[in-house]
């Protein structure tokens, strides 16, 4: 009879189970596969997610773009403050040198004399003028002449002190002003090509479809605006026939045929119109008031001024500068607000219908004022 034999447990060293083998074979398959594949790239994002980013950034760029353009009138009329400030101080500095060369001569004569010659030169070289008069006694050895022309030398360097240290806070704050000159413009170019980089990395499919996408808003808003001038239409047929009846009182609420308000202002309404629809075509570009181009308000503004009209630079300026109406109310030539911030501006032309610069890579056109969500209306004249 054999030996029995006992067994003996499994080595930890010994071999593993066919399935534990090919659990860990599969495992550094996986590792070397991580190891040896290259970054995951960011997901593509949706052409609706391209559409909203962009028009997001083209809003930015525009508010960006007025307060460039408000910086940019507040540096030209501080500009021209401190050329005047450093030009009189300029008149007034060459003034105090004829007074102090005046006391110089007197000062001569008294040296000559032996009178007082110190006390003259002493006041020349004076700090403050006054406090020296007040601590010696040299007005009393004055002739009237000597002690005009020590009067005069007094204000004169008094005054010319003001005047600098005015030219020189007038300086700094140009200085303040013009680096929020170079922000805001550093601001509108990044949004921009933030956006034209989104926009070139569309394919030819996307670009079509993106395209479908805007003539659907624009269809849209043409509805809207096609209401709105039939409902203008009834309320000017409504007033017209009260009129006629002499039950109805004047609203002065207008018309989308512009009948309403004064000759005057209708008058000054029709020329601006006019040449607002003369720049029809020309490219929108940000800070520009014309003539070759233009940004939303540097187009109302040129407008109005053709009108005899002056209006503010900006958006946020020109939206004070009137009298504001409903939008049911709108007649030709009131500017039309858009958005929360007051970002963009059109001009009124009746039926629903605007003419206005519209964005970047665009041109003045007439476009449903509906496009964009309204802010306010404002009459300017």
């Amino acid at each position: 009879m054999a030996p029995h034999r006992r067994s003996r447990p499994p080595s930890p060293m010994g071999i593993r189970t066919p399935a534990i083998a090919t659990a860990a074979l599969t495992s550094v398959a996986l590792l070397s596969q991580t190891a040896n594949a290259s970054p995951s790239e960011e997901p593509r994002p949706s052409l609706e997610e391209v559409e909203k980013k962009v028009g997001d950034l083209y809003r930015q760029a525009e508010t960006a773009s007025e307060k460039y353009n408000a910086a940019k009138e507040k540096t030209t009329k501080q500009k021209k403050r401190v050329d005047t400030l450093l030009d009189d101080v300029a008149r007034r500095t060459e003034k105090l040198n004829d007074a102090r060369e005046e006391l110089g001569t007197f000062a001569a004569a008294q040296y000559r004399t032996g009178a007082a010659a110190p006390d003259t030169a002493s006041l020349l070289l004076a700090d403050n003028p006054q406090d020296y008069f007040d601590q010696t006694q040299l007005m009393d050895r004055l002739t009237s002449r000597q002690k005009q022309s020590v009067d005069d030398y007094v204000t004169q360097q008094t005054a010319t002190t003001e005047k600098r240290q005015e030219a020189s806070e007038s300086l700094e704050t140009l200085t303040r002003t013009q680096s929020s000159l170079k922000t805001s413009k550093a601001d509108v170019q990044r949004k921009l090509a933030t956006a034209r980089d989104l926009l070139s990395k569309l394919t030819t499919e996307e670009k079509a479809r993106l395209a479908a996408i805007e003539r659907q808003k624009q269809e849209e808003a043409q509805r809207k605006a096609d209401e709105l001038a039939r409902q203008q239409a009834a309320d000017a047929e409504r007033r017209r026939q009260e009129a006629a009846q002499g039950t109805g009182t004047s609203t002065g609420s207008g018309s989308a045929s512009g009948t309403s308000g004064s000759a005057a202002s209708t008058a000054k309404a029709d020329k601006a119109l006019a040449f607002a629809r003369a720049q029809i075509g020309k490219p929108y570009v940000w800070g520009a008031s014309g003539p070759g181009s233009y940004d939303c308000s540097g187009l109302t503004q040129a407008a109005w001024k053709a009108a005899g009209v002056t209006l503010p630079r900006t958006t946020w300026d020109q939206v004070k500068a009137g009298t504001t109406v409903s939008v049911n109310s709108a007649q030709p030539g009131d500017l039309v607000f858009f958005y929360d911030d007051i970002s963009h501006v059109g001009i009124y032309i009746g039926d629903g219908m605007m003419i206005h610069a519209p964005k970047p890579g665009a041109y003045v056109r007439e476009e449903s004022i509906y496009y964009m969500p309204i802010h306010s209306v404002v009459r300017p004249a």
